[in-house]
């Protein structure tokens, strides 16, 4: 233990010597530090955590197609909302919504 206090008081003495490193470790510790921490965060709220559904893998995305065109995926009108959602029972619940800008 006696080995360790000495070790820590000669690093701040040697840090104290040299504030200019000393200010350039500190800083590239709390970008680091930052850095991690945000892509931490990010991965953990879109990759990590489930979403906040009941069953949520048994969840579904539905558009609609063109047979002229395979890559096209478009939304549905309102009307062919509203008719599938009447006509189908796959499904137990329905849900639509619509990105404006």
């Amino acid at each position: 233990m006696d080995l360790l206090i000495k070790d820590i008081r000669y690093g701040v003495r040697s840090l104290l010597k040299q504030p200019g490193f000393t200010a350039i470790a500190v800083i590239t510790l709390a970008l680091g530090i930052g850095a991690n921490t945000a892509i931490f965060s990010v991965v953990n709220a879109v990759l990590l955590r489930s979403l906040s559904y009941p069953h949520a893998e048994q969840m579904v995305y539905v558009v609609e197609g063109r047979l002229s065109d395979p890559k096209f995926e478009g939304s549905f009108s309102s009307q062919n909302f509203f008719d599938m959602r009447s006509r189908n029972h796959s499904f137990d619940y329905y849900s639509a919504l619509s990105f404006t800008s």
